[in-house]
């Protein structure tokens, strides 16, 4: 990759992480916080409070990736960033658990994650592009890291309003970086691609069909997960990032040389089947040895491996297959469903745990990665890395 490459791939992998903090950091701490909330005593609004981020955020990729092609990805990301700003100040200066949904609900309406994804596909060359896009994918399980281990500390030096009033100074820092740290990208004139193009496109809908999967998979699972470490591994709750930190590390680095060996030897395929095959048996170990403290570290590890093998070559793959016309608005639908996955994954994983047990939280998810398997070996084409002068691989 070129200097303008690495700089622009880790400038954007750290916006896009930004965003994924806004939704992290206060899932250790805000149930204990909304209890001191007027109306914080009923749990369906605490759940609301914490999904709402995600259903705000579903419904904003799509038309906001869409202006990302028409007008632009830098003022679709900057007016994206300062919305979440606002959101974040009016979730801080309330004691009202209604006006904190209200707060929740303004930062996830600041989608910029469809631009984001974008401007790494406009910035990056084809073969460099799932390296790109692997440190977004790093940056997210980082960010999910940084926040078990900082969350709890920061609650205790300056409590959830300022954990607030954090996540809307960071985003006025990040408008300075978008506008004076990233390089222009030309604009390309191109025809107009129609959305239903993106939306009958069976391969950019099996990778919906996959994001889904995987992000509702991971918040469901991690409304189970942290009560296990809690009571079958005796790991305080304060202590959880000295689990979280090393897990999500050491499979960033076990990702690298997969990811080196889809794109040098053309077997994106495989690797892909293989991280879903992967995920799948995750599911299934937590199943079967959620109780055991040492497999539960190890399932942990392949679930985090596993998870930053896909949201690496998920978008890649999306802005392959995509007509170059229409990148954000199929990063867009993207986006939109990973969120939905991610709202869903909440809602239903702390249903189910509640009324059908902590199992049916992982049979679940083993029936949802089985389908994806299933339509993902189905795939009739994965473009693969293009090389000046020889045509593209395809696996």
């Amino acid at each position: 990759m070129s200097g303008q490459e690495i700089r622009s791939s880790i400038v954007l992998a750290l916006l896009f992480a930004l965003r994924m903090l806004g939704l992290f950091l206060i899932l250790p701490v805000f149930a204990i916080y909304a209890k001191t909330l007027a109306g914080g005593d009923q749990a369906w609004l605490i759940g609301l409070a914490l999904g709402m981020y995600g259903l705000t955020n579903a419904i904003g990729q799509i038309p906001l990736g869409i202006a990302s092609d028409k007008f632009g990805r830098r003022p679709v990301i900057l007016i994206g960033l300062t919305v979440f700003a606002i959101g974040a100040v009016v979730a801080a200066a309330t004691d009202n658990i209604l006006w904190v949904i209200v707060g929740r609900a303004l930062q996830g309406s600041g989608a910029i994650s469809a631009a984001i994804t974008a401007w790494i596909a406009d910035a990056t060359r084809e073969e460099h592009r799932t390296k790109a896009m692997a440190m977004v994918g790093g940056s997210i399980g980082l960010t999910f890291a940084l926040s078990m281990v900082a969350a709890p500390i920061l609650f205790s030096l300056i409590g959830m309003k300022g954990i607030f009033l954090l996540t809307g100074v960071l985003p006025l820092l990040a408008i300075l970086v978008v506008m004076f740290m990233l390089p222009k990208v030309a604009k390309q004139t191109m025809p107009r691609v129609a959305l239903s193009v993106i939306l009958k496109n069976s391969d950019l809908m099996r990778l919906n069909f996959g994001v889904f999967a995987l992000h509702f998979s991971q918040s469901a699972m991690f409304v189970v997960v942290p009560l296990a470490l809690l009571h079958y591994a005796n790991i305080p709750v304060a202590q959880h990032w000295e689990v979280y930190l090393p897990v999500v590390l050491a499979s960033f680095v076990g990702m690298l040389p997969l990811i080196y060996v889809a794109e040098k030897y053309g077997k994106i395929k495989t690797v892909f089947i293989a991280a879903i095959t992967l995920l799948l048996a995750v599911q299934c170990g937590f199943w079967a040895f959620l109780t055991q403290p040492v497999m539960l570290v190890g399932l942990l590890f392949g679930f985090f491996l596993a998870f930053n093998v896909l949201e690496a070559s998920q978008p890649s793959l999306v802005s392959r297959i995509a007509p170059a016309a229409a990148k954000g608005a199929a990063l867009g639908v993207y986006n939109t469903i990973q969120s939905l996955g991610l709202f869903t994954g909440s809602m239903c994983g702390a249903w189910m745990s509640g009324h059908l047990g902590q199992s049916s939280v992982f049979v679940f998810s083993a029936v949802l990665c089985t389908a994806w398997l299933i339509i993902a070996v189905k795939m009739k084409k994965i473009p693969g890395r293009v090389h000046k002068n020889l045509p593209a691989v395809r696996t």
